[in-house]
């Protein structure tokens, strides 16, 4: 295994976390390597409980979140536990929290108490909607923010109204923005000595998925809305409808929509004037597209992705799940791989999408149950027995 694949090991980040922003920050850093510990309430992450579905009795969005990381359960309420974490924190290059507004400080672990501790610590806080404005004080997750930041509000089909995307992308963009400040960090200390307050938000993050909508707005005054499987400012660039479904066309360029209108024995749009350039084509969209739709309904989606193909016109089928897990690309990247846990026979795990040196990322641990290192940790520590053994 290459060493760009380890890259932090030597490493401890102690993660204080619950639910999946927090969790997806440490488990990169616990996939480049660090020795992640994951400090639990005597329950457990309320994310195990997600469900169903369930797989060997943990939540997919669990299993996701915590590969690579140790499990230590403490009572913060209790002041053995907080000895313990105290002692913790000592050893900790990385401490990462996700609690509500003034929660932490109140338990005695806000940024200038892990500091007088650790001075050096990179401190990482997980918020909803940043530490400013009238609304830093309250709790937040990934729909939320979807809705606040217009997300929604540009997401689904103009006749059935504002949706929620598939995936909770808000809370895995905020835990790569949260790893991407700690990576930021660590190069300042390698430089400075110096630790940092890392502060990322879950509002912020979803601000910046729909970067582009805020700035077209500021530079037209228009408001976007959802357009189901288009997009605003490209056309040909949806899905069409095929015999037996539809497939994803993404046309481009203009040089990419002529070679699409050939393929479709279409070529009087390609000397259509209301069409020669891509801001012809999105102004005369609704003329446009019903045209290619009449062309393409007329074969089957394996046909017209055959056809697109010959004359390099990029299109993809719109996959399920299931489909997704057989797909010959995908089981060719590998990125799903099987892996050893001892509650799961079929385990896979999903990989981080890099590769270093033609490596990947080593999977070293199962997602660990609750409290499941504790005694090793505590030992490490020359901890209490009663400081939290879960």
């Amino acid at each position: 295994m290459t060493a760009k694949a380890h890259s932090l090991e030597g490493l401890r980040v102690v993660d204080l976390s619950q639910n999946l922003a927090g969790p997806v920050c440490t488990r990169i850093l616990a996939d480049l390597g660090a020795d992640v510990i994951k400090v639990e309430p005597p329950g457990g992450d309320s994310a195990r409980a997600w469900g169903p579905p369930f797989w060997g009795g943990e939540s997919p969005l669990f299993l996701v979140g915590n590969r690579n990381k140790r499990s230590l359960t403490l009572d913060l309420k209790d002041e053995s536990g907080k000895r313990a974490l105290r002692g913790l924190v000592g050893t900790a290059d990385v401490f990462v929290q996700s609690l509500r507004a003034g929660v932490v400080e109140r338990l005695g672990f806000g940024y200038e108490e892990v500091r007088r501790i650790r001075p050096d610590v990179i401190y990482v806080s997980v918020t909803a909607y940043g530490p400013d404005g009238p609304l830093s004080h309250l709790p937040g997750y990934d729909p939320l923010m979807q809705a606040h930041s217009g997300l929604m509000s540009i997401t689904g089909d103009p006749s059935t109204g504002p949706s929620r995307t598939g995936a909770s992308v808000v809370d895995i963009s905020t835990g790569m923005w949260g790893a991407i400040g700690v990576l930021s960090a660590l190069r300042t200390r390698e430089r400075t000595g110096e630790g940092t307050h890392v502060v990322t938000s879950l509002l912020e993050s979803a601000l910046g998925l729909v970067s582009y909508h805020l700035i077209g707005y500021l530079a037209t005054g228009h408001v976007p809305g959802p357009m189901g499987s288009g997009i605003s400012m490209i056309v040909p660039y949806e899905a069409f409808p095929t015999t037996d479904g539809r497939l994803m066309i993404a046309a481009g360029n203009d040089a990419t929509f002529r070679r699409l209108c050939q393929a479709l024995d279409l070529d009087e749009l390609a000397d259509d004037p209301r069409f020669t350039t891509n801001p012809d084509r999105v102004a005369s969209r609704q003329a446009l597209v019903p045209r290619i739709a009449k062309a393409t309904a007329t074969r089957t989606t394996d046909e017209l992705r055959t056809l697109l193909d010959r004359h390099a016109v990029p299109s993809g089928p719109i996959n399920d799940v299931a489909q997704v897990v057989a797909d010959p690309q995908v089981v060719a990247t590998g990125v799903l791989e099987p892996a050893d846990h001892p509650d799961i026979a079929d385990y896979r795990t999903l990989h981080l999408p890099l590769r270093w040196n033609g490596e990947r990322a080593p999977y070293r641990r199962p997602p660990p149950r609750a409290g499941e290192h504790t005694a090793e940790v505590l030992a490490e520590l020359d901890g209490e027995p009663d400081a939290g053994d879960g």
